[in-house]
C-alpha cells in the first residue's frame, strides 16, 4: 500500500488534545517537554488545561498543534512505524510546518518557534475587524475566484483554501468578503458564511507576515525531507531542501491547494491517508476529495494503536 501521513491545520484544536499521547508514551510527553522549552513557556498547560480562547489565538494554536502532531507521530515511532512508511506527507497550512518536521526537515524546537512567530506575525499583519474570511460551500474552486475577484472592487479579496470540491475559503477586506457572500448566495452557493477567524490569511494582507517569515527562515537550518513533503502552493511533493524557505514564504500570502494536494497524491498511487494529529477535519476533505482513499485518523493512543496494527 501506498501511504501519505497528512497533518491538520488551524480549526482543529480542542483543550485536552494529545494529553491521552503524552500520558501513554514517554516518547510523546517529550515532544510536549521540548516546545515548551523552546517557547520559554508552559504551552502544554494551556493545551490540556486553559480555555479554549487562548489556546484559540493564532500564536498559541499554530504550535499547539504542530505539537500534537508530532506527539502523535512519536506515538506511532513508538509502535513501530517510521516516516518512511510514507511516500509521501502533507500539511494544511501550519499544518505543512508539521509535516516538514515529522519528516526530518525542521528541528522541533525550530518549528515551534517558527510557528510562534508565524502566528504572532499574522495576528499582527491586519488590524482586527479589518479583514475576514469566508466559506463558501456548494461552489467549486473556479467558481469560488470569480466571485472574489467581483467581490474586490479594488480592495483584497481571494480564494485562500481549495479545501475540496464543494468548499472554498476566500479571505481578504472585510467588506469585500462580505460582498463576495452575498454574489456566493446569488450564484447558487449551499452555504456562505463568515468564519470565526483572527485575520484574513492566505492572502495579500498577509504579505508583512510573509516578510517576517522570510527573515525568520533564513536564520532557521532547513535538511533534506526524509519523503517528499507535499507543498501547499505548489501541489505536489518537494523534496529540495533549498526550495523549502521560500514555499512556506508563498505559503503566507498563498492559496493552500488542499484539494489539488490530494488529487496529486492519489494519482501517484497513494491509496492510504493517515491524518496525524488533532481531530478528523481532513478526513472528511478528503472523503470529498476522493471517496476511494482509506482514511485513518491517529489521534489518540488507540487511533496510533490501530494505525500500527494496518502499517506494519
Amino acid at each position: 500500500m501506498t501511504r501519505a501521513f497528512l497533518f491538520p491545520g488551524q480549526g482543529a484544536q480542542t483543550i485536552g488534545m494529545g494529553k491521552a499521547f503524552a500520558d501513554a508514551y514517554p516518547a510523546a510527553k517529550a515532544v510536549f517537554d521540548e516546545v515548551d522549552e523552546a517557547l520559554g513557556e508552559n504551552l502544554s498547560a494551556l493545551i490540556w488545561e486553559g480555555d479554549i480562547e487562548t489556546l484559540t489565538l493564532t500564536q498559541n494554536a499554530q504550535p499547539a498543534l504542530m505539537a500534537t502532531s508530532l506527539a502523535a507521530m512519536a506515538a506511532l515511532n513508538a509502535e513501530g512505524v517510521d516516516i518512511s512508511a510514507a511516500a509521501f506527507v502533507a500539511g494544511h497550512s501550519l499544518g505543512e510546518y508539521s509535516a516538514l518536521c515529522a519528516a526530518g526537515s525542521l528541528s522541533l524546537s525550530d518549528t515551534a518557534r517558527l510557528l510562534r512567530t508565524r502566528g504572532q506575525a499574522m495576528q499582527a499583519a491586519v488590524p482586527v475587524g479589518v479583514g475576514a474570511m469566508a466559506a463558501l460551500l456548494g461552489l467549486d474552486f473556479a467558481a469560488a475566484t470569480a466571485i472574489a475577484q467581483e467581490a474586490a472592487q479594488g480592495e483584497v479579496c481571494q480564494a485562500a483554501n481549495d479545501n475540496d470540491p464543494g468548499q472554498v475559503v476566500v479571505s481578504g477586506h472585510k467588506a469585500a468578503v462580505e460582498r463576495a457572500l452575498d454574489i456566493a448566495k446569488e450564484k447558487g452557493a449551499k452555504r456562505a458564511m463568515l468564519l470565526p477567524v483572527s485575520a484574513p490569511f492566505h492572502c495579500a494582507l498577509m504579505q508583512p507576515a510573509a516578510d517576517a517569515m522570510a527573515e525568520a527562515l533564513s536564520n532557521v537550518e532547513i535538511k533534506a525531507p526524509k519523503v517528499p513533503v507535499i507543498a501547499n502552493v505548489r501541489a505536489e511533493g518537494n523534496s529540495d531542501a533549498s526550495a523549502i524557505a521560500g514555499l512556506l514564504v508563498e505559503q503566507v500570502t498563498g492559496s493552500v491547494r488542499w484539494r489539488e494536494s490530494i488529487g496529486w497524491a492519489a494519482a501517484q498511487g497513494v491509496t492510504e491517508i493517515y491524518e496525524i494529529g488533532a481531530g478528523k477535519a481532513l478526513s472528511g476533505m478528503i472523503r470529498r476529495i476522493n471517496r476511494e482513499l482509506a482514511c485513518t485518523a491517529v489521534n489518540d493512543p488507540d487511533g496510533a494503536k490501530a494505525a500500527a496494527e494496518k502499517i506494519n
